[in-house]
């Protein structure tokens, strides 16, 4: 099946400054998703600008699925002024989705400010067999926790200024969690995505437990199919592609 489709914009409603939530119909027609794949979309009117933009699949809907942005240059800016009922074209899913857990795992959902666009479908699909956690550098930042919080009774946030939740990073609150949780007979296992800092401490953090940990990482992409290498990062087997051998990756890859 062919991963270009047409979708029409059902809702484009703004979450918060520079922050919208996009609801797609599909027209035509689409691959099955699967939590930490993304798109890529055509932004353009015309030819500029050019290159779709990536974007993480936030959530399946019964009639297409939802994508969360942050409204930072032309591309987002001239996504987040179209309305109802205008097409978008659309190529995906692309790239490697999370590794579900074992049974005998307690799967750890962690996202960082708009890191949470790639981990709320996963949250989603575990259900209340996980625990999620949601850090922001202050209340304003924390998207959706209301919507989380009204699913997840293992939620826990967390903001830098003690604005809302537990004064703190998710990486205290995941260091407080492993140290109740790694002597117990299921283990841990971490799935990320958000600011590279706090996923490096998030990974240092597992890897020094022997927990296993999975990162999505966040790169500019232009073509999305790893034909221009133009969001290759380093790991220890070599130059990988974020949109082709990621965007998920095991943490203890990464070269940090």
């Amino acid at each position: 099946m062919s991963r270009y489709f047409r979708a029409q914009i059902k809702e484009n409603r703004p979450l918060h400054q520079n922050h919208n939530l996009l609801s797609l119909v599909n027209l035509d027609e689409m691959t099955e998703p699967a939590p930490g794949q993304f798109y890529m979309v055509g932004t353009d009117r015309g030819y500029d600008p050019l290159l779709k933009r990536a974007f993480s699949l936030f959530r399946r809907t019964p009639d297409g699925l939802q994508l969360f942005y942050r409204v930072r240059g032309k591309g987002t800016s001239l996504l987040s002024s179209m309305g109802k009922g205008e097409v978008l074209d659309i190529v995906g899913p692309l790239g490697n989705s999370y590794p579900l857990p074992n049974e005998d795992q307690i799967p750890v959902v962690i996202g960082g400010g708009i890191g949470i666009a790639s981990v709320f479908s996963l949250a989603e699909s575990l259900s209340h067999s996980c625990h999620v956690f949601y850090g922001a550098r202050m209340e304003d930042e924390l998207f959706l926790a209301g919507e989380l919080g009204g699913v997840y009774e293992n939620l826990v946030l967390c903001t830098d200024d003690g604005s809302c939740g537990i004064k703190g990073t998710v990486v205290d609150v995941l260091r407080d969690f492993m140290g109740r949780h790694t002597t117990t007979s299921s283990a841990p296992v971490v799935y990320a995505c958000g600011p590279v800092p706090m996923l490096r401490g998030i990974a240092e953090t597992a890897l020094s437990l022997g927990v296993r940990g999975y990162v999505s990482l966040e790169e500019n992409m232009a073509c999305g199919i790893g034909a221009c290498l133009g969001c290759v990062v380093r790991t220890k087997s070599g130059y990988r592609r974020v949109c082709k051998e990621g965007p998920v990756f095991d943490a203890a890859e990464i070269v940090w």
